[in-house]
């Protein structure tokens, strides 16, 4: 790991293949966030988005759980407090932000730590995640997208439950209802997700940032108009795709054919 800077309670990490780690650090609270985390995390995704060495962001958290929500012992002032500045929102800003975002979700993501999840472009769990929605509970009414995202990933009947009830999807649950994309031991979590981004960073960073953005923008729309979103991209791409891309694209496809012909000899 090359350069590293951080935080007590948000650490940062960015190693020199482009991958950016960012681990709630807040253990004996379950990771639990008070205002100036919230904060934080927000200026850490916008300033790790405008960050042109970062290719993929790792969003972890140390101890036992991903997040337990908002410290209760500090809800006025993180709900009292000026909820609409979208600059200090993390959640808006995981939204912004360009780059792939890997959740490495381990115990427990609570309301809040669900919401961070939901934001997260891809999503590895350990076996003992747990994903929690207490606003019914609390009396806390959901601002960074659980009521309307969770019931686009599992569906409206599901997200019902989950929500008024405040039941618990385990890990288990949540790879069958399609919530996250691997299950996989404690002591592999990290890994996995390691090996996911390793995976992203060998593929043509502007394509990749191009195709989330366009997989992410026509899901909040309906087919058709979704359809035409990419033909319009598409288009707008071709039209300033130039002879030296089409050459490396050539180089590319020669290396690969090379490299396969010269494993079998």
């Amino acid at each position: 790991m090359e350069k590293s800077s951080g935080q007590k309670l948000i650490l940062i990490t960015q190693e020199p293949d482009g991958i950016a780690w960012i681990t709630i650090n807040r253990p004996k609270s379950l990771n639990s966030l008070t205002k100036s985390m919230i904060v934080d995390l927000a200026r850490i995704f916008k300033s790790l988005d405008a960050d042109d060495s970062v290719r993929v962001i790792i969003i972890t958290g140390s101890g036992r759980s991903f997040c337990s929500g908002v410290d209760l012992t500090a809800a006025e002032d993180v709900f009292k407090g000026d909820v609409k500045d979208m600059e200090t929102d993390p959640v808006a800003q995981m939204e912004w932000c360009r780059k792939p975002i890997i959740g490495a979700i381990d115990g427990f993501a609570v309301t809040a730590g669900f919401e961070i999840s939901l934001a997260c472009d891809l999503l590895v769990a350990s076996k003992d995640a747990k994903f929690l929605d207490t606003h019914a509970r609390f009396g806390i009414f959901p601002s960074w997208g659980l009521s309307q995202k969770l019931s686009r990933v599992i569906g409206p009947n599901r997200a019902r439950e989950v929500s008024l009830t405040a039941m618990p999807i385990n890990a288990e649950q949540a790879e069958r209802w399609g919530l996250v994309n691997y299950v996989v031991d404690r002591s592999e979590l990290l890994n996995k997700a390691r090996q996911i981004a390793e995976a992203i960073i060998k593929n043509n960073h502007d394509m990749v940032l191009r195709y989330k953005a366009v997989i992410n923008d026509g899901f909040k729309q309906e087919l058709t108009r979704a359809l035409a979103l990419e033909k319009e991209r598409a288009f707008e791409y071709y039209d300033g795709m130039s002879k030296d891309h089409f050459k490396k694209m050539q180089k590319f496809i020669a290396g690969r054919s090379s490299s396969k012909t010269s494993s079998k000899l």
